[in-house]
């Protein structure tokens, strides 16, 4: 046991984390064997069995990944979607919302790439308009600035949780207090923060969150989800639809779904939907306060090491933060030091411009290294950690 956290059991249900250390849970997390297991066992019965038939045998287990997404968010089954990605799911939800010349979208400076590219397409489409909140000193989204900016004009507000590339939390509860008082719909990307923190819909006051699986829920790749709260869905349209999402009541009409399932597509990565539920189940027995609170003090020390480290900056903003430690060397390209990690089997990532735009284009840092990190990671690994890249530097 590490400080109550029963680590010698989350290392040994972590196969692969003793040949290397895995700092690179923001990307994609090492899967417990639980997880992998099922995801290989439902591989291996399609293989065997038949696609199809495989799914109708598995039905009830299919049908646990919108349970357990419904535990871990506080909201009813019927709310839940199954995505290839919180990429996909995001997209699905944003592109719902009908826009027209003169409307506004609030969104904060944190937004993922995708997400710019996405809300510029349809600014350019629409001629609709995207709004930037301010930070505030600490780098957060400036809440009484956002409040000052709603207006009759403001369809929607977008906010991202935690930044892909900066150890940043936002007050995505309090903006939610705002929205709900003005009426707006809010969309949320946890990405980043689902599986990292407790989530709960109810108290951060989102209409719509989309999340991943492969990052800090420790799910398969081509996994995510999208909840739409109930009394929104009539007024959202997919903007693309199959006979999944909709059902043809003639040849020249169709009624669409009731629930959030109109969100998806009848083909999908079923082995990865059977394995996403596990994963849940499995974040949910480790208890999600316990995987915040482990998650940040392994941070906490390795920010407190890399700031004692000559030549190396921290570049994480706010006053919360999250598992995400970036930094870059005065000395060293962040390429050059990841790939040299990456030789000595220690896994981080680098932040380009992409991640997190509009924060990269305000605060003109280079590209960073990103180490992130999660429960089943230890304080000896951050030593071992921060001794490797002092020989690097």
């Amino acid at each position: 046991m590490d400080g109550g956290f029963d680590i010698e059991r989350a290392r040994k249900e972590t196969r692969g984390c003793e040949q290397r250390i895995h700092f690179n849970n923001a990307g994609a997390s090492l899967m417990p064997a639980p997880v992998a297991d099922s995801l290989h066992a439902y591989l291996r019965e399609e293989e065997e069995s038949g696609g199809y038939e495989t799914m109708d045998r598995r039905a009830e287990d299919l049908g646990t990944f919108y349970v357990a997404a419904a535990r871990l968010l506080n909201c009813t089954a019927d709310e839940i979607a199954f995505a290839d990605s919180a990429t996909r799911a995001w997209n699905a939800a944003f592109y719902a919302f009908e826009l027209k010349p003169g409307d506004q979208v609030l969104a904060g400076s944190a937004e993922y790439g995708s997400n710019l590219v996405a809300m510029l397409h349809r600014a350019k489409r629409t001629g609709a308009e995207i709004v930037w909140v301010p930070n505030d000193t600490l780098g957060r989204i400036d809440v009484a600035a956002l409040e000052r900016l709603i207006t009759p004009r403001v369809r929607m507000i977008c906010l991202t949780h935690s930044p892909s590339g900066d150890g940043l939390i936002n007050p995505a509860a309090d903006v939610g207090m705002r929205a709900r008082a003005a009426g707006i719909p809010y969309l949320l990307d946890a990405c980043q923060s689902i599986g990292q923190l407790p989530l709960d819909v109810e108290t951060l006051g989102c209409d719509i969150l989309c999340g991943t699986g492969r990052k800090y829920l420790r799910g398969p790749r081509g996994t995510g989800l999208l909840y739409v709260r109930q009394r929104l869905l009539d007024q959202l349209e997919p903007n693309q639809l199959n006979h999944h999402a909709a059902e043809l009541s003639s040849t020249s009409s169709y009624r669409l779904r009731q629930d959030a399932k109109r969100f998806e597509c009848w083909e999908r990565n079923y082995a990865g939907q059977v394995a996403l539920g596990v994963a849940i189940d499995y974040a949910l027995g480790w208890g999600l306060a316990r995987i915040e609170a482990r998650v940040k003090t392994l941070a906490v020390e390795l920010r407190r090491q890399l700031a004692e480290t000559g030549g190396i900056r921290v570049g994480d903003q706010g006053d919360e933060k999250s598992g995400i430690v970036t930094f870059f060397s005065d000395r060293n390209p962040s390429a050059e030091l990841h790939r040299k990690l990456r030789g000595h089997n220690i896994n981080t990532s680098t932040v380009p411009f992409s991640a997190n735009p509009v924060i990269a284009a305000q605060r003109q840092l280079p590209e960073m290294v990103r180490a992130s990190l999660h429960y089943y990671n230890t304080f000896e690994e951050v030593d071992r950690f921060v001794d490797n890249l002092q020989k690097l530097l």
